[in-house]
């Protein structure tokens, strides 16, 4: 083997090192329930971003407020999956 074979194997042993020690996924899924099944098939048909110009309707610091470290509002479905 090349000394650029090994450095290409070490490499990409470090990747997936790397990848297999992230951190598992932490965020709540967009709930399957009366209320949100809507924009589930919204997320089908439209996509994501139709789906979160609705999620401040409900989600703000009136109704449901955010955790104090929340971070931005507008992306919602970026963290919180539609399954």
């Amino acid at each position: 083997m090349k000394k650029r074979d090994i450095l290409l194997l070490i490499g990409a042993l470090a990747i997936i090192i790397f990848l297999w020690m992230a951190p598992p996924e932490s965020t709540k899924p967009v709930p399957k329930d009366e209320t949100h099944i809507q924009f589930h098939e919204m997320v089908k048909t439209e996509g994501k971003k139709a789906a979160e110009k609705f999620c401040e309707d409900c989600h703000n610091a009136d109704t449901v407020p955010f955790p104090e470290d929340h971070p931005e509002k507008f992306r919602c479905l970026f963290c919180h999956k539609v399954k």
